[in-house]
């Protein structure tokens, strides 16, 4: 069973929270399944973000990078991606040390 978007995002958020790291919804999305971007800028002029795929050769969900370098060529790869999905959530983290926390369990996929 797969949790609806607007859980998982509340969850993430939480996660963030308790570890301090500063994050922000910027697009809320459909509630029960709209795509989650995750964009970690960095602070510093840069950023990355990250989507959620599905590896058919590992049979599961893995976060990827959709873009990275400076934050304003994220900024235009998240506008791209919000134009043809307006479904789509997308979650600004900012932490100076790169920290977004998907890579841990429960979020890894």
């Amino acid at each position: 069973m797969r949790l609806t978007s607007d859980v998982w995002v509340s969850a993430y958020l939480t996660r963030l929270r308790l570890m301090d790291i500063p994050a922000f919804v910027v697009a809320k999305g459909d509630a029960t399944a709209g795509a989650v971007l995750v964009k970690v800028s960095t602070l510093d002029g840069q950023a990355c973000c990250y989507q959620r795929t599905f590896d058919f050769m590992a049979d599961k969900r893995t976060w990827v990078v959709l873009a990275e370098g400076s934050d304003r060529d994220v900024e235009d790869a998240l506008s791209r991606q919000k134009a043809s999905d307006p479904d789509l959530w997308v979650i600004e983290v900012e932490d100076k040390a790169g920290r977004h926390l998907l890579d841990e369990p429960g979020l890894d996929g």
